[in-house]
């Protein structure tokens, strides 16, 4: 079996149509025809059903089709793995990243990985929460950042750090009057959310704090980018919740943030990695982490 193959049927698998296909790999459709048979011949298992109206996928193509990402994806970090040495890194940590995660302390984590450790190269990975658990247990990611702590076994979730759950509000709106906005107010008025479909997590965590009030909220629309949520904000269509770094690094000078009136409401941002005894590489990540958490809490400390 080779990547040739390999990716051929991924494109046919996408498109289900064999002429669209083979315009994607710029071949012809009659070679991309015989590929997919030698790789049928090869797996002993016929991969797709074509007709005059149709291609679909078989049982056994759908299956193939589960693991076909996963092998480039380790062809790719094998790739860069071997640019990585031959940069001179002596090590690679790869970082998963999903689920509308606040990436607020990230770069000083970055910075101060590159301080300590040079040697050490850290790899970010932008993917969908589903392939993010997936390719912690494949061994794809040695950790990543969500905003969810139900990943399932296998995989560990520990609390990396918070920020308030704030109110994006437009520019000129009347609620700008409040310097904390109390909820009941905030209700009052159209919200936009992030999807769940993207970013779970943060979706859940403001979810669950909004089923803890008795009035029903008014949800507008939801968003999948948080670049979307401040243009719909800024143009007064809705206010937003939303964590406040995603307000402070909002591109939209139209939008406003605000705290919630009451007690502060937290969203965490958890460090994901497989539960075994991590590497040492891995292991001072995860002491790093922990340790911007406790700056940044007695910086906090000290404001206040």
């Amino acid at each position: 079996m080779e990547l040739r193959h390999l990716r051929c049927f991924l494109v046919v698998a996408e498109e289900l149509h064999f002429a669209r296909a083979a315009e994607r790999l710029h071949i012809d459709q009659s070679p991309l025809s015989r590929t997919i048979k030698e790789l049928e011949e090869e797996l002993g298992a016929r991969l797709f059903i074509r007709s005059t109206r149709s291609t679909q996928l078989t049982r056994a193509g759908r299956s193939l089709l589960e693991h076909v990402p996963r092998i480039f994806a380790a062809v790719g970090q094998a790739r860069d793995s071997v640019k990585s040495a031959s940069n001179g890194f002596h090590g690679q940590l790869r970082v998963a990243l999903s689920d509308g995660t606040n990436l607020s302390r990230l770069p000083t984590l970055l910075a101060r990985g590159r301080e300590e450790e040079p040697e050490v190269e850290i790899r970010l990975f932008e993917v969908p929460m589903i392939q993010h658990i997936r390719g912690l247990h494949d061994d794809l990611y040695d950790a990543g950042f969500a905003m969810t702590d139900d990943v399932g076994d296998g995989i560990l979730a520990t609390p990396a750090w918070e920020e308030e759950l704030m109110v994006a509000v437009p520019a000129r709106h009347p609620l700008l009057a409040y310097k904390r906005i109390p909820l009941e107010e905030v209700l009052r008025h159209a919200l936009v959310l992030c999807d769940p479909g993207v970013c779970e997590g943060h979706a859940r965590q403001v979810d669950r704090f909004l089923r803890q009030q008795d009035q029903e909220p008014l949800i507008a629309q939801r968003v999948a980018t948080f670049d979307v949520m401040m243009t719909l904000v800024s143009a007064g269509l809705a206010l937003g919740l939303v964590g406040a770094a995603h307000i402070a690094t909002s591109r939209e000078p139209g939008v406003v943030g605000r705290p919630l009136a009451g007690k502060p409401q937290m969203l965490t941002t958890y460090l994901l990695h497989r539960d075994v005894e991590p590497s040492e590489m891995l292991r001072r990540f995860i002491e790093r982490v922990a340790s911007i958490d406790l700056a940044d809490d007695v910086r906090t400390a000290k404001d206040s």
